[in-house]
């Protein structure tokens, strides 16, 4: 084939092309134009559709408008109705009311008149009576001679005498009615409160007994030239009488506390076998604090058996150091309890609170704990202490009224006193001469501590000797004899005792050092 047929054969295919591709475009066109003028008779149904639809719902919605305005307009019409009936009903009411009103305004001012009337008659007929009451007391007073004032005056007094007469025989006979009733009352509360309280009976004691393993031990605890019961008996304040007696060494002293601490140092050193004064030193010091550990918890055992709550911990502590502490012979801790108990049971009886009462018989006898350290009646230690860790009024006044220091002006007061009075009394609580006896050592050291330069005093051998520890850098050797004689003529000047008592004057001077 040739160039000229492939030429040929070439731009027929290109005009071919160019046919086809104007004959596609023309198609296309066409088909679009019908496509096109279908949706605009599409787009035309649809709106036409839409305000058909549009007007269908605004016809209906104000169909619907009409109906409801139709129907609030009858409801308010029915209302309107009710309203005017309502307020026809009260107009008739109140018209009715009024009616009612001006025939009781009628009924009410004939009343009046007829009252106006009557009240008129009985001032006519009062008037009438005083006259006649006039001319019969004018006639009274011709007959009898006496005036109308002389006559009142007559029969007031006599009408005092008679009513004063009657009145002083209901009284004589109230009080003794009201005497033989609280007799009989107080006696039956009392009996019963003195029933339901058991109690201990009171053993007089001023003597420790400590056993021994062997008789041994008495020469060790006597120690070399004796400094071994000098020195426990120096730090104790406490006589040691080391007798006959087998297997035991008996303590002395008047002073419980004292006593106590040296049984149990000596019990200690008894036990551990080391015996110089070194080491008594040291077990003295345990003792005390073993001892002051014991006084602490026997006051809050007491406080528990007596249910008494909220005391403060430091008068529970000065509660306990009444388990030390005698009175005639009886133990004030004991003493103390038996009062609260007793307190607490009378005003039951008498149907009062006995919480104030248990406390204050509880706390009537603190001040005696402190009566040796504090100058003043054990009376007013109390009330100090009791005001100190701010006891209530009540408590406090029966602290005070308790031995009739001041007038008893409380219930609580007078309960206290009886069960005080109730706990002195009954049979073994007390005995006069360990009083006498305790008050007497203690007085002998007053005196002996009162001088310049004593550090501490013991009163041992039941009070017929006095030890006396003095201050080295206060009192000198050459003065000590003088000192001594000081003391014994303060003693007999002041103090009453059988026999005599020896005064010791015991200075000391100690230099320690450690070797490293």
């Amino acid at each position: 084939m040739d160039a000229l047929s492939i030429i040929l054969i070439v731009v027929a295919l290109v005009i071919g092309a160019g046919a086809g591709v104007a004959v596609g475009s023309a198609y296309r066109k066409k088909v679009a134009e019908a496509e096109i003028g279908s949706a605009e008779q599409e787009a035309k149904r649809i709106v036409e559709d839409a305000m058909k639809t549009a007007e269908a719902k605004k016809k209906e919605a104000i169909l619907e408008g009409k109906d409801e305005a139709h129907r609030l307009r009858n409801e308010g019409e029915k209302e309107l109705a009710d309203r005017r009936k309502e307020v026809q009903r009260q107009e008739r009411r109140i018209q009715q009311k009024e009616e009612t009103l001006d025939r009781k305004i009628d009924n009410v001012e004939k009343k009046e008149d007829r009252v106006q009337k009557k009240m008129k008659e009985a001032e006519a007929r009062l008037a009438e009576v005083e006259t006649i009451k006039k001319s019969q007391f004018e006639m009274l007073e011709r007959i009898s001679g006496y005036t109308v004032d002389q006559a009142k005056a007559y029969l007031l007094d006599q009408l005092e005498q008679d009513l004063a007469h009657e009145k002083s025989l209901k009284i004589m006979e109230f009080e003794q009615q009201l005497k033989d009733e609280s007799d009989k009352r107080a006696r039956n509360i009392i009996s019963l409160a003195i029933q339901r309280c058991a109690a201990d009976q009171v053993a007089e004691a001023t003597v420790s007994v400590v056993p021994l393993p062997n008789d041994e031990m008495k020469g060790r605890i006597i120690g070399r030239e004796g400094r071994n019961i000098r020195a426990i008996e120096t730090l104790t304040g406490v006589d040691l009488i080391i007798d006959d007696t087998p297997e035991a060494i008996t303590l002395s002293s008047f002073e419980p506390v004292r006593r106590e601490i040296a049984r149990i140092s000596l019990e200690k050193l008894i036990a551990d076998g080391r015996i110089h004064p070194a080491r008594v030193e040291e077990m003295v010091e345990k003792a005390r604090r073993e001892v002051e550990a014991s006084i602490k918890q026997a006051g809050e055992r007491a406080v528990l058996d007596a249910g008494v709550n909220g005391l403060h911990p430091e008068l529970v502590k000065i509660l306990g150091r009444l388990k030390y502490r005698t009175s005639y012979g009886q133990n004030v801790l004991n003493h103390s309890l038996e009062v609260c108990y007793l307190s607490g049971i009378i005003a039951s009886e008498l149907g009062i609170d006995p919480t104030v009462a248990k406390r204050a018989g509880l706390l009537h006898d603190i001040g005696k704990a402190l009566d040796h350290e504090i100058e003043g009646s054990h009376v007013e230690i109390g009330v100090d202490i009791a005001r100190k860790y701010k006891e209530s009024d009540a408590v406090i006044h029966a602290i005070q009224a308790h031995h009739g220091d001041v007038e008893a002006k409380t219930v609580v007061a007078c309960i206290v006193q009886a069960a005080d009075a109730i706990s002195a009394a009954r049979p073994g609580a007390r005995r006069e001469n360990l009083e006498n006896y305790i008050k007497r050592l203690q007085k002998l050291e007053e005196i002996a501590s009162s001088f310049k330069g004593v550090e501490s005093s013991f009163a041992i051998q039941a009070g017929r000797e006095i030890r006396v520890m003095v201050k080295p850098e206060q009192v000198k050797d050459d003065s000590m004899a003088s000192l001594a004689r000081d003391i014994c003529k303060k003693i007999e000047e002041d103090l009453e005792y059988p026999g005599q008592i020896k005064v010791n004057i015991i200075r000391e001077s100690r230099a320690a050092d450690f070797a490293k």
